[in-house]
C-alpha cells in the first residue's frame, strides 16, 4: 500500500511540474548576462562578472541574438552581427535553432521565467543566463 502510494505522489508531483509555455517565450526578449555554465559531467563554472552580454529580440517564434557590451553610461557597443533563430515545438519542450552563414545548432530551453532561463546545447551543456541590470555611473 505504501509503494501505491509513493508512486502515485511522485506521478502526482511530475505531472504538476511547471513547464515552459508558448505565452512564456516573450519572456526571452531582452537583454541577459550568462551566470554558471555546467558541463556534462558535473563540473560548473561561474561567472560573476560579465563584459559582454546577450541581447535577444524576438517576435513569435522567430528571434535573434546579439552580443553587446555595456558602458558605464548605460549605452552598449555592439557589432553588426547577430545569430537568427526559430523557436520549435518538440514533444514537451522547446529548442532554439540557431543559422548561420558558417553553422546550424540547437539549444534545448530547459528553463524561463521573467529573469532567468537556461539551455542545454548537444553536448548537453547547460547554460544558465539571468536578466541583465545595467549599472549606470553618472
Amino acid at each position: 500500500m505504501k509503494k501505491i502510494f509513493l508512486i502515485g505522489f511522485i506521478g502526482l508531483f511530475l505531472g504538476c511540474s511547471s513547464s515552459i509555455s508558448k505565452e512564456d517565450l516573450s519572456k526571452l526578449d531582452g537583454y541577459w548576462e550568462i551566470t554558471q555554465v555546467t558541463l556534462p559531467d558535473g563540473k560548473t563554472k561561474e561567472y560573476k562578472v560579465n563584459t559582454s552580454i546577450d541581447y535577444i529580440s524576438i517576435n513569435g517564434e522567430e528571434g535573434y541574438r546579439k552580443k553587446m557590451q555595456p558602458r558605464l553610461d548605460g549605452t552598449y557597443a555592439t557589432s553588426d552581427d547577430a545569430e537568427a533563430f526559430v523557436i520549435s515545438k518538440n514533444e514537451n519542450n522547446f529548442s532554439i535553432d540557431y543559422k548561420t552563414e558558417l553553422s546550424e545548432w540547437s539549444e534545448k530551453l530547459v528553463e524561463l521565467d521573467d529573469t532567468t532561463f537556461s539551455v542545454v546545447n548537444e553536448e548537453g551543456i547547460r547554460y544558465d543566463y539571468k536578466r541583465f541590470e545595467p549599472i549606470s555611473i553618472q
